[in-house]
């Protein structure tokens, strides 16, 4: 096994490279049977989500999140996408409207060139990735919509594969756990934030009234290796599935410490922002958390998720709070993971897209082309 992860390596890690199977292969051999002679237009707009709860996790809370709606029109077909900015993305209006005025899609003459073109958008600066994101879902839908089919089709996915999708209770008082807890009476799985002083107490009022699974999530909120250790230890007899990013990013020897003994799998979510970071991630975690806002999209998102199995690392779908939009593009690779926790646009009021719904506490993708909305 080592030996063959050497080799993977050896040879440019072909996706690292961006050598090997991406998301632009595919639909290039469609696009050579068609001339195209029409021009991308690139637009975008600053949108607030509005979010049903105070959101509440270790490090901050909040009741809206910053968003960017963008689309791309082209040959009078039109593909949209989003950019979600939370806080620890580091990304605002300012900085995304910033970002994507510079973006000039109006240079390339085939939006199936889609390495050739988020490549460029890559470049342009540093960071930025949620804005990057934006124009990476929108140029998807886009392709896919010219095909006339949806992405998961487009990669080969089977959509009866799909897995349930978590359901996420941010840490609050004990009479509002509970509240969040019977509206996601439908779902089969329950995310449960924790990294404060009530972590027992939010699981044990959550246990109080249900015994489905539960996965934990910490971002970042326990400082000590000993302290995390005896939590999953405890959380383990509770029917938790799996813990994500326990400690601190950057106490990197400490979180390998944890992994080696712990009796959950331990997921990294802020410790695995894009490609680049998941071979980092091997030895020190189980398996990582994908989410499209962190790592510029489905492109990237795809090369992740190949890279990671061939690492043998287990792969999470995560999200941001966000619109039907992002989340329909985030679950067109859903039937290639372990674990879904897709619920971002549940946890909103103001939603303006349809796409992508959870049936049963089941993700159910359509046949919708592009990104699946509807």
């Amino acid at each position: 096994m080592k030996q063959n992860r050497r080799n993977f390596l050896m040879t440019g890690g072909c996706l690292i490279a961006g050598s090997g199977l991406s998301a632009s292969y595919i639909p290039k051999l469609f696009s050579n049977t068609t001339a195209r002679s029409g021009k991308m237009k690139f637009t975008f707009k600053p949108y607030t989500l509005e979010l049903k709860h105070v959101f509440t996790i270790a490090a901050n809370s909040r009741t809206t999140t910053p968003d960017m709606l963008t689309e791309i029109e082209y040959e009078g077909i039109i593909g949209r996408g989003e950019a979600s900015m939370p806080p620890y993305l580091g990304e605002s209006h300012e900085t995304a409207s910033a970002f994507l005025a510079k973006v000039d899609l109006s240079r390339f003459k085939d939006p199936f060139d889609l390495e050739d073109i988020l490549s460029y958008v890559d470049s342009i600066a540093e960071k930025n990735t949620a804005a990057k994101a934006s124009v990476d879902i929108a140029l998807h839908d886009l392709v896919g919509k010219l095909m006339g089919k949806p992405w998961y089709a487009i990669w080969g996915f089977d959509k009866e594969k799909t897995p349930c999708t978590s359901f996420t209770i941010g840490i609050d008082t004990a009479e509002v756990v509970k509240q969040k807890v019977k509206e996601a009476g439908v779902y089969k799985i329950l995310k449960v934030k924790l990294g404060r002083e009530n972590d027992k107490e939010m699981i044990e009022t959550i246990r109080s009234i249900t015994d489905k699974p539960l996965t934990a999530d910490v971002n970042q909120g326990w400082k000590d290796k000993q302290f995390a250790l005896d939590m999953i230890n405890w959380l383990s007899e509770k029917n938790v599935e799996f813990v994500e990013q326990p400690m601190p990013k950057e106490q990197v020897d400490d979180i390998a410490w944890l992994t080696e003994r712990s009796p959950l799998p331990v997921i990294g979510d802020e410790s695995v922002q894009r490609l680049s970071d998941v071979v980092k991630a091997h030895g020190g975690y189980n398996g990582i958390n994908i989410k499209l806002m962190k790592c510029t999209g489905m492109r990237e998102a795809h090369k992740m998720l190949l890279l990671a199995r061939s690492l043998g690392l287990k792969v999470m779908l995560g999200c941001m709070t966000e619109t039907s939009c992002a989340i329909s593009a985030a679950s067109q690779l859903s039937p290639m993971v372990d674990w879904a926790d897709l619920d971002g646009n549940l946890l909103i009021r103001n939603d303006p897209y349809k796409g992508t719904e959870v049936m049963d506490g089941k993700l159910v993708l359509n046949d919708k082309p592009g990104i699946g909305l509807v």
